[in-house]
């Protein structure tokens, strides 16, 4: 006899109902529905955190290590790893010339990131005051060069904004102590940037 059970189809049960068998899909996977957001759980036990630019930013060019921008850090000797959930960019000035954007990783695992100019990450229940684990820097030296992981939005022109936009990593890119992401263009240093992330801390 199977110890889980599935009950196949539509199932409209009142509240206190007991013992209901949980409901399943006609290939026998477990069907579930959000309650609420996407992201709820998590941010209501003050486990996401946040941070952006709160003024406009100039990007140093490729994968210096004398950095301005907006880079996130977990700290050696963390206890949590950093899970990036989202992104965002923006541009408010026009620019010379045409380039691309995204993100670039890096990893050391005895010096940390200098930070020359902290940001100021904040927890996604607002009100909260609980202070994250993490560290963010406008300004930074980092103390390996990064490496490009991804690229997410570009200029079409030297007269163009870049489209500003939301991306959703859904947990896929994971900051272990001693790692770290920043927002870079490759080509050149763009004025007028604004960068922001959005995280979740977990236990390591």
């Amino acid at each position: 006899m199977p110890t889980n059970q599935l009950n196949v189809g539509v199932q409209n049960q009142p509240d206190g109902a007991q013992g209901i068998i949980a409901r399943g899909g006609r290939q026998g996977e477990t069907l579930v529905s959000e309650l609420h957001g996407r992201y709820y759980e998590q941010t209501y036990r003050k486990n996401v955190f946040f941070v952006a630019s709160q003024a406009v930013a100039t990007t140093t060019v490729g994968l210096a290590t004398t950095y301005t921008g907006l880079v996130l850090s977990n700290p050696i000797g963390s206890p949590v790893n950093l899970v990036l959930n989202k992104a965002s960019i923006g541009q408010s000035v026009i620019e010379t010339a045409v380039d691309t954007f995204g993100l670039a990783v890096g990893f050391n695992t005895s010096t940390n990131v200098t930070h020359t100019t902290p940001a100021t990450p904040q927890s996604s229940f607002i009100g909260s005051g609980l202070i994250p684990y993490a560290k963010a820097d406008i300004s930074a030296t980092l103390p390996t060069a990064p490496v490009y992981h991804s690229f997410l939005q570009s200029t079409s022109s030297a007269t163009t904004d870049v489209t500003s936009g939301l991306v959703d990593y859904e947990g896929s890119l994971i900051l272990s102590p001693g790692a770290y992401a920043l927002w870079v263009s490759p080509a050149a240093s763009v004025a007028g940037m604004w960068f922001s992330f959005q995280w979740e801390e977990i236990p390591v």
